[in-house]
Parts: C-alpha cells; sequence; structure tokens
C-alpha cells in the first residue's frame, strides 16, 4: 500500500524517505549528493531535466574557467572520469581550464554518483515543502505520476534559483542594487568547421584575444562590440549586408570541444533585454529571442566566417545560461571585500579565486582581477546556511553573497568543491546529532582534510 501524506485535505503519495534530499543536479548538487552517497546516507537527486550537469550541460557552459586554488576528491574525480571515457581534459599550455563536451560530463557525474548507491528523480520539479518546527519535513514535487512528497532528514538547495528556500519563505535577494540582473545567454553548438582554417583567420589578422594561436587540439576566440577586437570590423560587415543586427555583436565567443571535432560552442548571444531572470514570463520571452539571435549568427558564420564554410548548426541550449538570480541571505553575506582582502575564516570549507567577473545587462562588462596565481578567498560555511531553517543548506552560485562577490563565486571548480563540503556537512551533523544550521563550521573544516597545495595542484593537472 503506497503511503500517503494529507495536504489542504488532499492525499499525496509519499515517494519515499532519504536521509538527504538534493534539489539540482548540475555541479554543486551533484558533488554534494556524491559525497552523502558515499559516506552511506540513502540520497536522491531531484534533477528537473533528464540530465546531470546542470548549467553546464543543459545550458551548454563549457570549458571549466581557471581556478589555481587546488581542489579536492570530487573536482579530480569527475577529471579522472571524463579522462577515462576518452576525453582530453587539459590543454597543452596547462592554462587550468577543463575541457570537456557536455554529454561526457553528464556521463561522469551520473556514473560517479550510481557507482556510490545514489538515486535520481529525473524529470521532477520541486513546487513546495511541508515545513514543522524550523525544519523541513518534506518537499512536494511533480512527476509524470502526478504530486508527490519526499521525506528526508536534510535538504540541500543547489537549484541555482533557490527554489526550495523560497518555498518555504527564507529570506533570499537578487541583482544589482537597481535590481538588475546580470547577463543571461542562450548558447549552441556548430559542427563541420574546419578551426584550423578559422585559426589561420584570426592569426592572420593579429588576433591577440587567444592563448592558443600556435594551434594544439584546443581553441577560442572572442569579439565584444567597442573593444578593439580583431573580427569587429567583419561583424559589422554582416550589419551592413543584413544579415546581423546590432544587438548581435554584444559579445561573441567560442571554444573547441574535446572528443567532438570540427565542433564549437558558443558562450553568446548576450540577452540584454532581460534585465529580471526571476520573472517566468520574461524568461521565456528571452529564449524566443535568443533563438532568433542564434539564427542570425549561424547564418552569418556560414557566409562570411573562413572555415565555417560547411558548417552546420548542431544543437542550442536546452535552458537558459543563467549567471546569477536568487541568492540567499544567510548567517554570513560575501561582499567583494572578502575578495578584495582574501578572507580566510574560522569556518571557511571551500575557495575562490576567480575573477569578478560581471557581465552587466546595463553597464557591459566590468572585472575586478587583482589575483595572482595561488591566491585566494575562503567562503564560510556559515554563507551556506540560514537562521530560519534547521536542516536546509544551499550550495552552488546561489549561496549568502552580495552582487559583485557571487561573480566570482559563481565558476564550476568552485561550485564543486562547495557541493563536497556541503555532502560533508551533513555527514559531520548527522554523526553529532546537530542541525545543520547550528553546525560548527571550524569543526567541519578541520574534518575536512582540505586542499591540495596549488603545487600538488599542477602536478595534477598538467
Amino acid at each position: 500500500m503506497v503511503e500517503t501524506i494529507t495536504l489542504f485535505g488532499r492525499k499525496v503519495s509519499v515517494l519515499g524517505d532519504w536521509d538527504t534530499v538534493v534539489i539540482g543536479g548540475g555541479a554543486a548538487g551533484f558533488s554534494a549528493a556524491l559525497s552523502s552517497a558515499q559516506s552511506g546516507l540513502r540520497t536522491v537527486i531531484v534533477e528537473k531535466s533528464i540530465r546531470l550537469g546542470g548549467t553546464a550541460v543543459n545550458a551548454l557552459v563549457t570549458p571549466m574557467m581557471p581556478s589555481w586554488t587546488g581542489h579536492r576528491e570530487n573536482f579530480f574525480a569527475v577529471e579522472e572520469k571524463l579522462q577515462e571515457i576518452g576525453v582530453k581534459t587539459r590543454d597543452d599550455l596547462n592554462s587550468a581550464y577543463l575541457w570537456f563536451s557536455p554529454e561526457a560530463l553528464s556521463t561522469a557525474y551520473e556514473t560517479l554518483y550510481l557507482n556510490a548507491q545514489g538515486h535520481i528523480l529525473y524529470d521532477t520539479d520541486v513546487i513546495d515543502a511541508v515545513v514543522e518546527d524550523s525544519k523541513i519535513v518534506a518537499v512536494l514535487v511533480k512527476t509524470v505520476e502526478g504530486i508527490g512528497a519526499i521525506r528526508a532528514k536534510y535538504f540541500v538547495d543547489a537549484s541555482g534559483d533557490l527554489v526550495l528556500a523560497r518555498s518555504i519563505n527564507v529570506a533570499t535577494t537578487h541583482g544589482d542594487d537597481q535590481g538588475n540582473n546580470q547577463m543571461s545567454s542562450l548558447r549552441f553548438e556548430m559542427g563541420g568547421i574546419d578551426v584550423e582554417r578559422y585559426r589561420a583567420y584570426l592569426v592572420s589578422l593579429n588576433d591577440r584575444f587567444s592563448k592558443f594561436n600556435a594551434g594544439g587540439d584546443f581553441y577560442e576566440s572572442a569579439m565584444v562590440g567597442g573593444g578593439d577586437f580583431v573580427l569587429e570590423p567583419l561583424f559589422k560587415r554582416g550589419i551592413e549586408q543584413g544579415l546581423l543586427q546590432t544587438k548581435d555583436l554584444r559579445y561573441y565567443q567560442t571554444f573547441t570541444l574535446p572528443g567532438k571535432p570540427g565542433c564549437m560552442s558558443f558562450n553568446c548571444p548576450h540577452l540584454a533585454e532581460l534585465k529580471d531572470n526571476t520573472s517566468a514570463l520574461a524568461r521565456s520571452c528571452a529564449v524566443s529571442e535568443g533563438h532568433q539571435m542564434i539564427n542570425r549568427l549561424v547564418n552569418f558564420l556560414q557566409r562570411m566566417m573562413p572555415g565555417f564554410e560547411n558548417s552546420f548548426l548542431l544543437q542550442e541550449a536546452s535552458m537558459l545560461g543563467i549567471r546569477e538570480s536568487y541568492r540567499l541571505v544567510g548567517q554570513l553575506v560575501l561582499t567583494e571585500d572578502n575578495y578584495t582582502n582574501q578572507s580566510r575564516f574560522s569556518d571557511g570549507i571551500a575557495r575562490g579565486d576567480w575573477y569578478i567577473d560581471v557581465h552587466s545587462v546595463t553597464k557591459g562588462l566590468f572585472h575586478q582581477n587583482t589575483y595572482k596565481e595561488g591566491d585566494y578567498y575562503e567562503i564560510p560555511y556559515r554563507s551556506m546556511v540560514t537562521d530560519e531553517i534547521a536542516n536546509i543548506i544551499v550550495a552552488g552560485r546561489c549561496i549568502s553573497a552580495n552582487f559583485l562577490m557571487q561573480a566570482s563565486i559563481r565558476i564550476t571548480p568552485t561550485c564543486i568543491d562547495m557541493g563536497q563540503a556541503v555532502g560533508e556537512a551533513i555527514v559531520l551533523a548527522k554523526q553529532l546529532g546537530k542541525p545543520l544550521n547550528r553546525l560548527n563550521g571550524g569543526l567541519l573544516k578541520e574534518r575536512m582534510n582540505y586542499y591540495q597545495s596549488v603545487e600538488e595542484a599542477k602536478n595534477h593537472t598538467a
């Protein structure tokens, strides 16, 4: 007999009882779930799509950006699994990029997690939660079976949009001081590209942007309108010929994809009209606009860009590339001062070193980059928990940080490390019988056998 709970006079089926429920199977959610499952806790990921990997997979956001902090086990386990699959993850320049195709990353995440006896509920949306005595008792989800309930002791919100936290009225914020979110993108991939011809064309223009002009398996290029990039005159000719619109010159960036010869991933178009990506209607309008912009870009590249003569559209992202939406207001809010001061904390359980990288919808690109290789700040445990609810913890781009600081925290390697810390926090909380929001983060830091040194990390990734 199926167990049920009663909600507003309606019986709702209980889909299971777990130790840990993780909302969102992206970098942070996967990593949190992996650490929880590896410790023997019954763990389930609730994922709205049908692939693990979150933005990196479903929004086609590749490669992982450079990070020299050193990393922990889950990060290296992902890289090793990618290499087992046959992906060359490191470029010859040892730039600290981690290269992957979205399909390979999804396979790596799922394989690692299932091997740890973890469970996944795909195609499942969180719609609400049941709270009693300042604790979440169950989350309500919508599946192919209808509405169901999932009960657990601990809940991780790694949804990126704080879907669970907002459903229980935990304090959140979003956007800059005018309420504008960071720029969103709708990425796409193209195949049939003669990458060497494309590279040679950029070199002939004396391109100084790419680190990979000398050759090799990997390549990237970019053009920002008004930024003195060598490709801008060609894009302007595209406007003159009616292939492009002025908005299409706002941002263009592309990367090769390991294991997919002749294919490149495009970190564009930028959707500047989407200023408030917390609006469902605005997001939907932006998707439609993005489709039209992609069609123009593809047509332009096929007609005018050397190396793209025989190219074709391979796929469009199945979700928007959201850099920032909702953010937790936790026990401690990180700010750009913590970046500038390279802050250390007694409960610092992850490290960040990506620069403050704001793609503003109103002010263009804003970068604060003062770090040398090996510099870092710490991310405290208190930025992941809240006083209101005892058994929820947040991981990923939506932790407690202000608008500028979030622009540094949000990259995939940092999110994987944060996720591992969250998973280990749940294990420690269970061992000590402590609520997550009263756990001693300093004790967690001591028990985590922390990072490899920077030199050890370099040797690992060489």
